[in-house]
């Protein structure tokens, strides 16, 4: 299908420069980007932007989809009361339909946030793929070793599986939950797979003190620095949160080429600390934003993650020197793509995979235009995204969904799941 988006600003990414031109999309890619459109006809469908602006998706580069069916419970409980006495006792009972269903509800979410591509991490590996490709969503999944439940087949299998097909929407990475639920056959294992595989390494570090004290306890060394030792970034990678990083570990990231995924809502919502994230900006490494779980933000929002993150720059910096809010929009898209492996969705570009969304620029928080890109970051509302196209399909328009299930199916299933899970939780209890 050939689709031509006329007469909009353009941000690309490739720069903080907005031009004003048209887009033409041919099937799933960006097929020209100016303004001499007409040689790329007849098209299929013409959408005229109304000087609204076309960027590249977000990029949610750390996300659990399917705990939606976690959100507003015990939201003003202590953590440890928290994940303890509600979200473990209800995760102990979720099937793989659960998870098929949930995701869903999570999805409808990131398109109207402009999210076109996730890093998901949660249960049942092949029930997840299914319900990305099912969506049309792009995925990337985090597998993990776990004995008893998945073998180190069955994470090579996976890897080889959903990343021999470029073209597919689903893709594969190894890791671990965090090294505090990692005992050392898992590692081992972990390590390889990663070795059979080349796969980058995921995993959730220092993201309490807590966290961080155990483990030198355990080992005598920080989460980053015993993960690191152990081989786990052999092919790169980086880490979720990483609030309490050590200078040492924050120079591996550097050295070793890391990712740094900053999770900024959920990180302060559940008081485990903000990112220093005027010093890992400065060190050079790349930074990308996930939203967490809906379990611990709640919402599945870039912006409000974008918002955030640069309000802590400026209080760390005292507005000394802090990050221009470009860099803010980079993280939530460029340099998510390249913590995700994806190298054909990063900028808008032709060629480059048409993952692409429209901002309404004639809403009040947009006006007036003196700085597009400010707005964005320190204004920008998911109610400005008024198209979410993934993968050249046009999942999102004008606060209508162009999916192949309707919104009440998805949300009669998704409640379904979570009161029987409300349910077999309560007669544990």
């Amino acid at each position: 299908m050939k689709i031509l988006l006329k007469n909009a600003r353009i941000l690309t990414m490739k720069n903080d420069q907005i031009i004003e031109g048209s887009l033409v999309v041919n099937n799933n890619r960006i097929a020209y980007i100016g303004n001499d459109y007409q040689n790329y006809g007849p098209f299929d469908r013409e959408i005229d932007c109304k000087k609204n602006l076309l960027m590249p998706g977000f990029k949610n580069a750390h996300a659990h989809s399917a705990m939606v069916f976690l959100r507003g419970k015990a939201d003003d409980e202590r953590q440890h009361e928290w994940l303890f006495n509600t979200c473990l006792p209800r995760e102990e009972h979720l099937i793989p339909e659960d998870v098929y269903a949930l995701n869903k509800v999570a999805y409808l979410e990131y398109l109207t946030s402009g999210i076109t591509a996730i890093f998901d991490y949660y249960f049942f590996i092949p029930m997840m793929a299914k319900s990305a490709e099912d969506f049309g969503i792009r995925s990337l999944l985090l597998g993990t070793y776990e004995h008893g439940v998945t073998s180190l087949e069955q994470e090579v299998n996976n890897y080889r599986k959903y990343n021999e097909n470029k073209d597919s929407l689903v893709r594969f990475c190894v890791g671990l939950h965090s090294e505090y639920t990692a005992d050392e056959n898992r590692v081992a294992k972990t390590k390889e797979a990663i070795e059979m595989t080349h796969s980058p390494f995921f995993t959730h570090i220092s993201e309490t003190k807590g966290e961080v004290e155990g483990c030198i306890q355990r080992h005598n060394m920080p989460p980053a620095k015993y993960l690191y030792e152990n081989g786990l970034f052999a092919y790169g990678g980086g880490g979720y949160h990483c609030v309490h990083l050590t200078d040492e570990e924050a120079q591996l990231f550097k050295d070793h080429n890391l990712t740094i995924v900053t999770c900024p809502c959920s990180n302060a919502k559940l008081a485990s600390g903000i990112v220093p994230i005027t010093k890992y900006y400065n060190m050079g490494i790349n930074i990308a934003i996930g939203t967490d779980g809906p379990a611990s933000n709640n919402g599945l929002d870039m912006f409000k993650e974008m918002y955030l993150l640069a309000s802590f720059n400026r209080l760390q910096t005292q507005d000394e020197k802090f990050i221009p809010a470009f860099e803010f929009l980079k993280m939530a898209t460029v340099n998510g793509a390249k913590a995700m492996g994806l190298n054909d969705a990063d900028v808008l570009d032709v060629n480059k995979l048409a993952d692409i969304i429209m901002i309404d620029l004639s809403k009040p928080n947009m006006q007036p235009l003196n700085n597009i890109v400010t707005n964005l970051v320190y204004a920008g509302s998911k109610d400005n995204v008024i198209m979410t196209m993934i993968n050249g399909k046009i999942l999102y328009e004008n606060g209508k969904y162009n999916i192949n299930e309707s919104i009440e199916d998805i949300y009669k299933a998704a409640d379904a799941a979570n009161e029987r899970l409300e349910k077999a939780a309560k007669n544990e209890l």
